[in-house]
């Protein structure tokens, strides 16, 4: 048990554990309301979330310290678990939190000496310090949570039943639906554009094998991702949560550690990819991305294509659906008649009410199987395209059906199951670990066992 240093872990808002005044005579000014397994909890770290949830806005006058207290002692059973299973944080990824973090509270307080006065800390480092054992602890916990329910799966007979054991009183209202399809053409590249990138990335891949250039550096001196660039063009992916276009996870998953793709095409542009490190089920990557220079002759040249295509349409010459196949660049969507698949659900429908802000903005005036005129969409590493957009289905505002609603269902279905299990697992760890409650704490009334009667 490493309790020892625990014992002087400092919380965000600057508590200590024990002042000394004199060798012999210590003044307590801060207590112990929990230990799990290797993490203590203080009464500060209570306070700590209370201002943390008052400065977003939360009312906390429903919320008691117990209630508080019983999350915190979670998410440090989850932690002291994923270190026990040997799960790995992403250190560059909790810094780059850390950094965002700070960033936030000097744009809000003006300057980092307010966010030092406010937050009763010394100096930048050691504040940068707490926040980063705050976050590595979140990420430890959150990582421990999704392993426990990686596996965990719904039969269509779970499903069924569940269904059917929801009072019909208590069936859910899902609000009005879209289904929305789409056609996108993309400007065609020239073959000098496209050679140009490559050979460019080339030269990169050349300095950094030969020359002995930093992957890294050139990823934040010439990458067109912004999600990555400032990270040195780092991802990390998972093998069983494609988060990636299938040609960047296969290409990311076929290389060994060290070794440097050739470039390679997808949606975005042009790539090489690097793994720094393979750990099981999750890769570590970093790449640079290019995308080709679009001259306006070429924009306007897709622009007049996807004009041509929609009057077509609209003339009924051919359907919206053998239009996508035909002639749409999106090889997510064309081959199912341009359907969008909802990012968050999985299935081709969007609430009304979670709509992306764009994606409202382009549709919200269209009557059904009406076709919007050619909108120019740009995406974040910089590459034009154009598209039509078309509401091809409307669902409205309806009670749960088993069959309308199938995917939705088995969604609930899912989370309960998931529940279930989490919550078994955690009353097994809570048997199997040390846990320590302060007297004062030992009457709150917690959801779970802690006190192991």
């Amino acid at each position: 048990m490493r309790l020892t240093n625990l014992f002087f872990f400092f919380s965000l808002i600057g508590f200590q554990l024990i002042a000394q005044d004199q060798l012999a005579n210590r003044i307590k000014i801060d207590g112990v309301s929990a230990v799990i397994g290797d993490y203590v909890i203080l009464d500060s770290d209570i306070d700590k979330t209370i201002v943390e949830m008052q400065s977003q806005g939360i009312d906390t006058r429903g919320v008691s310290r117990c209630q508080l207290l019983g999350k915190l002692m979670e998410d440090k059973l989850y932690a002291h678990h994923a270190v026990q299973d040997s799960l790995e944080v992403n250190i560059e990824e909790v810094y780059s939190a850390v950094d965002q973090i700070i960033d936030n509270f000097t744009q809000q307080l003006g300057s980092i000496e307010k966010v030092l006065e406010f937050y009763n800390k010394e100096d930048e480092a050691s504040f940068r310090q707490d926040i980063f054992g705050i976050n590595k602890v979140q990420k430890l916990a959150s990582m421990m949570q999704s392993q426990i329910i990686e596996n965990v799966e719904v039969t269509p007979e779970e499903v069924r039943v569940f269904f059917e054991s929801i009072p019909a009183l208590d069936l859910p209202i899902f609000g009005t639906e879209l289904e929305i399809s789409q056609i996108v053409i993309e400007p065609e590249v020239s073959e000098d554009e496209q050679e140009r990138i490559i050979n460019q990335l080339k030269s990169f891949r050349e300095d950094i094998l030969e020359r002995g250039s930093s992957f890294a550096s050139k990823a934040i001196l010439y990458s067109q991702d912004p999600g990555s660039r400032a990270t040195g063009g780092k991802y990390t992916l998972n093998r069983k949560r494609p988060q990636m276009v299938k040609e960047f996870r296969d290409e990311a998953f076929s290389l060994e550690e060290g070794e440097i793709s050739q470039p390679f095409k997808t949606d975005f542009g042009w790539h090489i990819l690097t793994v720094d490190k393979i750990r099981g089920q999750e890769v570590d990557v970093r790449h640079i991305l290019l995308t080709p220079r679009i001259e306006p002759d070429q924009l306007s040249e897709a622009k007049n294509k996807l004009d041509t295509i929609r009057k077509r349409i609209l003339d009924e010459e051919i359907s919206f659906k053998d239009a996508a196949l035909a002639y749409s660049s999106e090889k997510e969507t064309k081959f199912n008649g341009g359907v969008l698949i909802n990012p968050q659900t999985g299935d081709t429908r969007f609430e009304l009410t979670n709509l992306d802000p764009v994606l409202y903005s382009q549709i919200r005036n269209l009557e059904d199987n009406e076709i919007t005129a050619p909108l120019m969409e740009e995406d974040r590493s910089g590459l034009k395209k154009y598209k039509i957009l078309k509401v091809s289905n409307r669902f409205d505002e309806h009670k749960a059906d088993y069959s309308t609603d199938y995917v939705k269902i088995k969604a609930l279905a899912l989370k309960e199951k998931q529940l279930k299990v989490i919550q078994e697992w955690m009353q097994d760890k809570i048997e199997n670990t040390y846990i320590y409650l302060n007297k004062a704490n030992r009457n709150c009334d917690f959801t779970n066992n802690w006190l192991k009667l």
